[in-house]
């Protein structure tokens, strides 16, 4: 695995773990008020948080489209670091 890929796994680790503390919070908004927005927040987090963990299991995976591509990998780690950036500003807004 190069560089760019550990990058890119460490980051949608610290990903599942946002999404993680958001789903809670959303599952938990959700049986207190019973809003269909809150249960739709929480779908949003689960699928999200699905796509995180395919995504890792790919990541380790040797059959990977991408993976002797240096400029393709910078795309992914730089795809998982725009998300890590917009989870940790959702994740404090919604935790506050």
């Amino acid at each position: 695995m190069g560089p760019w890929m550990l990058v890119a796994t460490l980051l949608s680790a610290v990903n599942a773990l946002l999404l993680v503390v958001l789903t809670i919070i959303w599952v938990r908004n959700y049986r207190t008020f019973g809003s269909e927005m809150t249960a739709g927040l929480a779908m949003f987090g689960a699928v999200l948080l699905l796509e995180n963990v395919v995504a890792i299991y790919f990541f380790f995976s040797t059959g990977m489209l991408y993976a002797n591509s240096p400029g393709v990998q910078q795309s992914v780690a730089t795809l998982r670091v725009l998300q890590t950036v917009a989870l940790a500003f959702l994740t404090y807004v919604t935790a506050k």
